[in-house]
């Protein structure tokens, strides 16, 4: 592990999406923001999603495991979501779930990096500490 400071990507996706789509858009999130990939700490998602093998799979290539993030840690980190999907919002009650989901596993404090973005079947957003540069 390297000194850098953390990163988080929070992830959404829906089912059937492949893990090669997911670590894409990781590596597309990480390239749009100039931030080497050694930085990244964990993938997050809904804790009913984590154990999903697309996610794992995902993980695993980063040399890491999902992070599941409850409910009620999404809802508290939900009001400082920057973009909103009227879907999202109405299953999980956060405006986006990738960026809720980042923002928690990243501890008290974080902040954003890079807000959602999209492919087909996923969505990615970075978050890091309040301190991180």
């Amino acid at each position: 592990m390297s000194a850098s400071p953390p990163l988080v990507a929070g992830i959404g996706f829906r089912r059937g999406t492949a893990s090669a789509e997911i670590v894409a858009l990781v590596r597309r999130a990480l390239a749009e923001t100039g931030l080497a990939e050694s930085r990244l700490r964990a993938l997050a998602t809904a804790e009913d999603r984590a154990a999903e093998p697309a996610l794992r799979a995902a993980a695993e290539v980063f040399a890491l495991a999902p992070t599941p993030v409850s409910p009620r840690e999404l809802a508290a980190a939900g009001a400082r979501v920057l973009t909103r999907s009227a879907r999202i919002e109405a299953l999980r009650g956060v405006g986006s779930l990738a960026e809720a989901a980042a923002l928690a596993a990243a501890g008290p404090g974080a902040r954003l990096v890079l807000p959602r973005i999209a492919s087909a079947g996923a969505t990615c957003a970075l978050a890091a500490p309040p301190d991180s540069p």
